[in-house]
């Protein structure tokens, strides 16, 4: 059984230049947890291993009794976090004043009722409160600016700097304060100058 590889099924969304670009983003479906504060605190950590639980029990699902009507192996698709400001007056340095919806893709056999399942069965094996945070949704993005930023997070406004201008100079702006991070590198195994992170914000065409 071949394998399902996203970044070169869909590398558009996941191989970003290093130079902003706009792209057309389809519906996807996500497993999601929202919450609030800052991302170095243990609340972002149990929602995160909640999703990645979940995941790695839809992917593994072959060897249970119930292989899923349609089931094809994939490697596990990049966390993600959408991102915006709880009170907007307050300067985007206070991690406190984050709020965030952080998700997992899911591959297109996963249907609402299997959802369910694996929620359960997940709890059975790894116990976490916040898989029941956990909702299954489609998100349509649509037209966004996107770019790979490489580096500290901490170091990411100077992207958005740049994604901004581009959007400028070629008669697209932001429709929303809110942006997305696709993280392709894992933090805890990766030096902070190398890690690698997709940063997208959808715009309107103000052609």
């Amino acid at each position: 059984m071949d394998k399902l590889d996203y970044k070169k099924v869909y590398k558009e969304l996941y191989l970003a230049k290093t130079n902003p670009s706009i792209i057309e983003v389809p519906s996807i479906r996500f497993a999601i947890i929202d919450g609030e504060g800052d991302p170095n605190g243990e609340a972002f950590g149990l929602a995160t291993a909640a999703l990645y639980s979940f995941s790695y029990a839809v992917k593994m699902s072959y060897k249970s009794k119930e292989i899923p009507q349609g089931f094809y192996d994939y490697t596990v698709f990049p966390l993600e976090g959408v991102w915006s400001l709880v009170d907007k007056s307050k300067p985007i340095t206070d991690k406190n004043n984050y709020a965030y919806s952080v998700m997992i893709r899911q591959p297109d056999f996963l249907t609402d009722k299997l959802f369910e399942r694996f929620i359960e069965e997940t709890k059975k094996k790894k116990p976490n409160a916040d898989l029941d945070k956990i909702r299954f949704e489609t998100i349509s993005e649509g037209l966004a600016c996107q770019m790979l930023h490489i580096g500290s997070y901490d170091d990411e406004p100077a992207s958005f700097d740049k994604m901004r201008q581009y959007c400028k100079v070629n008669g697209y702006e932001r429709a929303s304060q809110k942006h997305r991070e696709i993280y392709l590198s894992d933090p805890r195994k990766t030096q902070v100058n190398k890690l690698k992170t997709v940063l997208r914000f959808k715009v309107n065409s103000v052609h």
